[in-house]
C-alpha cells in the first residue's frame, strides 16, 4: 500500500471542515506531478492531511475513497480528483518544523519539494511521523 500527503490551507479547507463534510473530492490540481500522484492513488490508501501556509503541521489521516476521475471544476481532461474522508485526527499534530529536524524525514518531499500539493510518502517516512504523531 502506498501512503500520500495532500495541502490544505486552513483558512481554505481546514481539517474541521472535513470531518464535518465526512467525504470531499480533492479538485483544483494544475500541477502534472500532483496531478500524476492523484492518478496513482488507490482506494483505501492513507493519506497525511497537511495545513500549509498557516499552521505549517500534518493534522490528520484521510484515507481515499473513490480513484481519479475527470476533475469536477474544469473540461480540460488532463486534470483529475480522487475522493477523501477524514480517518483520524492526530493528537498530536506534527510540525514542519519538527519533521525538518528529523533526519529520518531529511529526504521527504514536503522538504525537498515544498510547493508540490500531492506528495508520495515512503513507508519510512510513514513510520517516523506516526512515531513522531504518537499513534
Amino acid at each position: 500500500m502506498a501512503y500520500w500527503l495532500v495541502k490544505s490551507e486552513p483558512s481554505v479547507y481546514p481539517w474541521e471542515q472535513f470531518e464535518k463534510d465526512k467525504q470531499t473530492f480533492w479538485d483544483g490540481v494544475r500541477n502534472y506531478a500532483a496531478r500524476n500522484n492523484l492518478r496513482t492513488m488507490k482506494k483505501g490508501e492513507e493519506v497525511l492531511y497537511y495545513h500549509s501556509n498557516e499552521g505549517l503541521e500534518i493534522v490528520g489521516i484521510a484515507k481515499v475513497v473513490k480513484e481519479a476521475y475527470q476533475d469536477p471544476s474544469t473540461d480540460d481532461e488532463r486534470w483529475v480528483a480522487v475522493d477523501l474522508k477524514p480517518f483520524k485526527k492526530l493528537k498530536h499534530p506534527v510540525s514542519l518544523s519538527v519533521i525538518k529536524k528529523d533526519k529520518r524525514l531529511a529526504n521527504m518531499a514536503l522538504v525537498r519539494i515544498s510547493q508540490l500539493s500531492v506528495q508520495p510518502v515512503s513507508d519510512e517516512e510513514w513510520a517516523a511521523i506516526m512515531e513522531l504523531a504518537q499513534l
